[in-house]
């Protein structure tokens, strides 16, 4: 046990954590340069697309440091806000972090939530300065901000480069010098963290896991101790580029069980592994729940592959620990799913990856943030979906949650940012210069106005130069409205939406001229309102296709072409109140879209 290490690499999104993960892995030769590629560890189509990493991924390097040889279990981790809970449960299985800065960039925002992520799970960090070989390196002025941030000494931080390979060995020694090897008996009843599951359509849910106590041999009898469900060891072993088979994996290890479970429900990540003959006497503590931060609902576009889609749904939760749904039916859409994501990126994520891994087409609804309402009787009724929401006469408060905006970004842009900010009912809670170059900006602002296209508007207002990061602080008293979208009169419940009242009248507006662009023309005349309770704030009409039905008559007495026009005026009108409106798919998708 002495020899193993288990560590992390934490950073900000595009700091360099895979093309590091690639050169460390290629110069202990754990990757033969025939199966070397950029992003190794990425095994999603999506990851390389946009080249992010979305999944933390696990992987055992063989590393000889003297005489002695050392098993050193790397777990690469996303760098992008939506995805903290990835990093937090790879957190839970190491002893330590290197904690990677980009020398062109220096410290930004997710660095530092990530750093205080690993320093709550009490892990050694390891700052290293990556990207040390590009023209704009400030390697100087980057050791500064981590002295100033961690309080190390100057000598602790390392140089590197992952696209060259510069300073790699010395990253390696440090790992082996500097982070704890794993604790734990090796004789006493198993305990392992389950911290990830992949399904395979052949071999059922694949767990990974980390062992804390014991050890666990093929044929084990086993059980999972919040389920209590029992299993027999069918194959365990190690995780290397592909998973490799092994008779035992001991104390302090990370490796891969599979017992031939099919039923998704049946594994929790942050559940522990025991055996059923010799269990330990509490599962293992300090795993935290995920909380969904931006909710929205799943539709299938044909009702009838409802049920494909819960098993689809099913096998993507395995595989994605932070993604939770509940059943949902919409009078528009039909049976569906109400899913809580951690972030629009997430959502988009969820929703490319149905499409390409299962063959699913979504439809998706507005997304929103979950509200509190205390109504005169003082019940206190959580609103995660606009039809949740209680008649307004009942209503006493409604509570909306607020975060802390953390962004770090050049002095330059800090009216922009201070307008766009303001603009989204954001209060400004400290402002402070970490540098001549950077200043951090705190902000308090509602969720709901971040949901949208906040992030979008910051990087194109600040040209890419500023950094987000974000935390709840709890919910507060607010103004919110639920918005009614009518077509004839009729609700349609998938496009209602709850929204500050100051900006309702202007979001009504906005939504009507939208959908006048896209719901197609019928024979009668179509009245699109947007109603907040009884009032209309906003209207828009699509006008009938009309037919020339006095084409025929000519010349001749007027009273004939009269009758004509008023029978097809009676025509109408009926056609009208038994007239249904089909709205296409892309009236859904263009309310994410309104501002562009």
């Amino acid at each position: 046990m002495k020899n193993i290490r288990n560590f992390c690499i934490i950073a900000h999104i595009d700091h360099g954590k895979s093309t590091l993960a690639d050169r460390l892995l290629q110069i202990t030769n754990t990757i033969s340069d025939r199966d070397m590629m950029d992003q190794v560890l990425d095994d999603m189509d999506l990851e390389r697309e946009k080249g992010i990493t979305i999944k933390s991924h696990a992987i055992q390097i063989n590393y000889k440091l003297g005489n002695e040889e050392y098993i050193l279990n790397l777990i690469d981790t996303p760098g992008h806000v939506d995805f903290s809970y990835e990093v937090s449960r790879a957190l839970a299985a190491c002893e330590g972090a290197l904690l990677l800065v980009d020398a062109t960039q220096g410290i930004q925002a997710q660095t530092i939530s990530n750093l205080y992520l690993a320093i709550d799970n009490n892990l050694e960090i390891i700052p290293v300065i990556n990207k040390i070989d590009m023209d704009g390196a400030m390697i100087e002025e980057v050791e500064d901000q981590i002295v100033e941030l961690i309080g190390c000494k100057r000598e602790d931080i390392l140089h590197a480069s992952g696209r060259t390979g510069l300073g790699v060995e010395a990253v390696l020694e440090a790992i082996v010098k500097r982070i704890p090897s794993p604790k734990g008996d090796p004789h006493a009843p198993l305990q392992a963290l389950i911290f990830d599951s992949v399904f395979n359509s052949f071999r059922g849910i694949i767990v990974y896991y980390r062992i804390l106590q014991g050890s666990i041999k093929k044929g084990d009898k086993i059980k999972f101790v919040s389920t209590e469900q029992e299993y027999e060891a069918d194959e365990v072993g190690i995780l290397k580029l592909k998973m490799t088979e092994k008779s035992e994996v001991t104390c302090g290890d990370v490796g891969y069980i599979i017992t031939g479970i099919k039923n998704a429900k049946e594994v929790k990540v942050g559940d522990t592994i025991t055996k059923v003959d010799n269990p330990c006497t509490e599962g293992i503590r300090g795993f935290q729940e995920v909380k969904p931060m931006v909710f929205a609902g799943i539709f299938p576009v044909v009702t009838e592959d409802f049920e494909e889609l819960r098993d689809c749904m099913d096998k993507l939760q395995l595989n994605d620990a932070s993604l939770t749904f509940e059943l949902e039916t919409s009078q528009a859409l039909g049976f569906g799913f109400r899913c809580g994501f951690l972030g629009m990126l997430h959502m988009e994520i969820i929703q490319e990856r149905l499409e390409r891994e299962f063959n699913q087409t979504v439809i998706t609804t507005v997304p929103n943030v979950s509200f509190i309402a205390y109504t005169t009787k003082g019940e206190k009724i959580i609103v995660n979906n606009p039809t949740e929401m209680p008649d307004p006469v009942r209503i006493e408060t409604i509570e909306e949650p607020f975060i802390k905006a953390q962004i770090i970004t050049k002095p330059d842009y800090i009216g922009n940012i201070m307008t766009l900010c303001l603009g989204k009912r954001g209060n400004l809670v400290n402002q402070s210069y970490l540098t001549p170059t950077r200043v951090e900006l705190s902000f308090e602002m509602p969720l709901t106005e971040i949901v949208f296209d906040f992030y979008d508007k910051l990087k194109s207002q600040t040209r890419g130069y500023a950094s987000f990061d974000y935390h709840p602080i709890g919910n507060r008293e607010s103004d919110i409205v639920k918005m009614d979208i009518l077509l004839n009169g009729d609700k349609v419940d998938a496009l209602s939406a709850l929204i500050h009242r100051m900006r309702a009248n202007d979001f009504g507006r906005k939504l009507c001229e939208k959908l006048k662009e896209l719901v197609p023309r019928q024979q009668f005349q179509i009245a699109i309102q947007a109603a907040i309770g009884a009032k209309v704030v906003a209207r828009e009409t699509i006008s009938a296709m009309r037919k020339d039905v006095t084409a025929k008559c000519y010349g001749g007495d007027i009273s004939r072409k009269r009758k004509l026009l008023e029978k097809q005026k009676e025509g109408k009108k009926r056609m009208r109140q038994i007239g249904n409106v089909e709205i296409p798919q892309e009236a859904f998708l263009a309310v994410l879209k309104l501002d562009e």
